[in-house]
């Protein structure tokens, strides 16, 4: 097996294992971390369902306490009348309420008022308030007793409902308890919805099938699905929570992972290509056209022959002096000749050419121990060509690349990639950020502005970032929550960004000029469809000193401006304008008057998404 043979089988093994390491590395590692995202996604899903269940009951129960804390509900626990139920247990009250029971038991636990035979008939009555005392178990019957307030979840023969329970006090807080004012929710369809909804997540109750203890997992291939048993007021079984999760992150990450892995594949051929192109004619071919001249040279006896090799990497000189050992070789022989012939002395010219084909040997034998160590140490080879591959006088951008590709693959892939990878994507990222700035500017001079995809919440964060430090610390800026609503829109984001940092110092300066030391600038967005194209409407409004009326109309006029001329030229809120302008939008203020602060709208046309 020749040299080349071996390199090429060297390189195309290595490649081989890197690539079958890389795969390996994407199903082990890459999936099952997919897999853990999504089971952590399902926990935290089950967090906020549980949180929102409890804040509901929280809501249940302050409804209950401050219903209990009535001095009406405390003369009525003494004296019922029929005129406070007909007054205050009404359908109305109780949608108002958002209750769907209302239940009031005195501390014998008699009920003396339940909402049972005025919300409907026998067929939409609930069974619980039906009762006229407190079952004997009933868990709560000591909270009668200690006045606790107390919320929970029940079973009734309209489905699972929330309860909550608090004491009846004389409407001042304080003195002797008379008894528990209790109402209930049911979890209808649409509870269970806007549970889910708070909770953003997706939300089914299921009766209780097997018993299940915290929170279990199953996954299918389309979800991953975390249960919850829930349990009554007397702590048996209720019902089952379970939060399913579509498994998108997975899906995601498979179609990543095969793509990474047919690009890496494919990369990995194309660079085993051209390596074993460039190799072959940097190295193997002048070696192997070196090895074949010394063959023909100790074969025959034409010393006229040369290998003209110019280059300038050992090889070249090996080359050039073996052309130079043979160019003196057939000087000497020539001479010799002459010399045989003018002295006459035939068997000595004879003796002294077998004496240089004798020499000629050990030059082949140390040739055939050169190739021999080649071929015991391929990776000396390797770096032997690295060394040459090196010269100013043969590189080319390709060839660059190829030889760091082949210094890296061959003696640092594993340290140099680990090492550099998490810094080359922060200087990445940093130069494409100050670049996409820099080519931004460059462009607004003479070009269209640049259209980006961005999010409302994360330009307003970027926007603070270049405001100046004493307007953040005078101005809160406060994003509502039609910022995230809206969702990615696609906006001049450089320019967009400059107005906004126009806008916030301005109302920054209006609280400092209203005499504050502490004001709020409310941001809010909604999408509106206007002259046949869907619009971004801005809305910034301050607590600052406000616009006087008749100057609504000038604030946008070159020049014109409340704040001293010492300090201000009148340029920021015109720019805000032409740019807005410029950009098919439109931009104007309003204001109740001075004191009462200012509204800027912007009126911007979104850019249709690229196909």
């Amino acid at each position: 097996m020749n040299i080349r043979t071996k390199v090429i089988s060297l390189l195309a093994m290595l490649f081989v294992i890197l690539i079958a390491l890389e795969i390996a590395v994407q199903r082990e590692v890459l999936m099952p971390s997919f897999a853990e995202l999504e089971r952590d996604d399902a926990k935290v899903s089950m967090k906020r369902i549980d949180y929102a269940l409890d804040v509901s009951l929280d809501a249940l129960e302050l409804t209950a306490a401050d219903w209990g804390n009535w001095d009406d509900v405390y003369r009525y626990v003494q004296a019922p009348s029929e005129a406070f139920v007909r007054t205050n247990i009404t359908p109305v009250a109780l949608k108002q309420l958002q209750v769907d029971a209302v239940m009031i038991a005195d501390l014998d636990g008699k009920v003396v008022l339940s909402s049972d035979g005025v919300l409907g008939g026998p067929e939409s009555a609930l069974d619980f308030v039906k009762l006229n005392r407190l079952p004997a178990d009933f868990p709560w019957r000591a909270n009668l007793a200690s006045g606790k307030a107390a919320k929970g979840l029940i079973r009734t023969n309209r489905g699972l409902m929330m309860i909550a329970a608090a004491p009846v006090l004389d409407g001042s807080g304080t003195g002797k308890h008379l008894g528990l004012v209790i109402m209930g929710q049911l979890m209808t369809p649409r509870n269970v919805r806007a549970l889910a909804a708070r909770a953003q997540a997706t939300l089914a109750v299921e009766p209780v099938t097997r018993p299940i203890l915290g929170d279990e997992l199953r996954e299918t291939d389309a979800t991953t699905r975390i249960e919850q048993q829930l349990s009554d007021i007397y702590g048996r079984p209720l019902a089952v929570l379970a939060v399913d999760v579509p498994r998108r992150i997975t899906e995601q990450g498979r179609a990543a992972v095969t793509y990474a892995s047919a690009y890496l594949i494919g990369a990995a051929v194309i660079v085993l290509i051209l390596l074993v192109v460039i190799l072959n004619r940097v190295v193997l071919e002048p070696l192997a056209r070196v090895t074949r001249h010394a063959v023909s040279i100790s074969e025959g006896n034409d010393l006229t022959a040369r290998l003209d090799l110019d280059t300038g990497d050992e090889i070249g000189l090996l080359a050039r002096e073996f052309d130079s050992m043979v160019a003196r070789v057939e000087e000497t022989r020539g001479e010799l000749v002459d010399k045989s012939f003018q002295a006459g002395f035939a068997e000595l010219a004879k003796g002294v050419l077998h004496n240089l084909g004798n020499a000629m040997t050990p030059l082949s034998v140390r040739l055939a121990r050169l190739d021999g160590r080649l071929r015991d140490m391929p990776v000396e080879d390797l770096e032997l060509a690295c060394a040459e591959l090196k010269d100013a006088a043969l590189l080319s951008p390709r060839h660059a690349d190829l030889i760091e590709f082949l210094r890296l693959g061959c003696r640092e892939v594993a340290a140099g990639l680990t090492e550099s990878k998490s810094d080359v994507q922060v200087i990445q990222r940093q130069a494409q950020t100050v670049q996409s700035a820099l080519s931004e500017l460059m462009r607004s001079t003479r070009n269209d502005a640049v259209i980006e995809t961005v999010r409302l919440p994360d330009l307003v964060n970027q926007t603070l970032e270049i405001v100046p430090d004493a307007c953040r610390q005078r101005l809160l800026v406060d994003p509502e929550d039609s910022l995230g609503k809206v969702g990615a829109v696609r906006v001049a984001r450089t320019v967009l960004r400059l107005v906004l940092q126009n806008l916030i110092i301005n109302a920054a300066d209006a609280v400092r000029d209203a005499g504050r030391e502490k004001g709020v600038l409310k941001l809010s967005a909604e999408i509106v469809r206007q002259d046949d194209c869907d619009q971004l409407h801005l809305h910034c409004k301050d607590d600052g000193v406000g616009i006087a009326a008749n100057d609504l109309a000038r604030v946008f006029d070159k020049g014109f401006s409340t704040k001293p001329r010492d300090t201000n030229y009148g340029i920021g809120l015109h720019w805000c304008a032409n740019a807005i302008t410029a950009l098919g939008g439109r931009i104007w203020a309003a204001s109740e008057g001075p004191g009462l602060g200012a509204s800027l709208h912007l009126m911007l046309p979104l850019a249709v998404r690229e196909t």
